[in-house]
């Protein structure tokens, strides 16, 4: 399930200014998968994206993958 976490990690990562700041952890339940993404405040807009948008592509990649595993997956961005 590590792929998962990696994604996040590698996209957050590319995205902010603090890279090294970025914590992506992962909590996997026998259904779900939850995914929490903690980043600087400061940074919390560039994850995030106009609208949400980078947010929206990130779950709907993470759903389309939990799908395959069959296994609901939920992205938490967190301050």
């Amino acid at each position: 399930m590590s792929q998962l976490r990696d994604i996040v990690e590698i996209t957050a990562k590319s995205l902010v200014d603090n890279p090294d700041k970025v914590n992506v952890v992962e909590i996997e339940g026998e259904k779900t998968v939850v995914i929490e993404l903690r980043v600087e405040p400061s940074d919390l807009g560039k994850v995030i994206g106009k609208q949400g948008r980078i947010a929206r592509a990130l779950r709907t990649i993470l759903s389309s993958m939990g799908r395959k595993l069959n296994k609901r997956v939920v992205l938490e961005i967190l301050e």
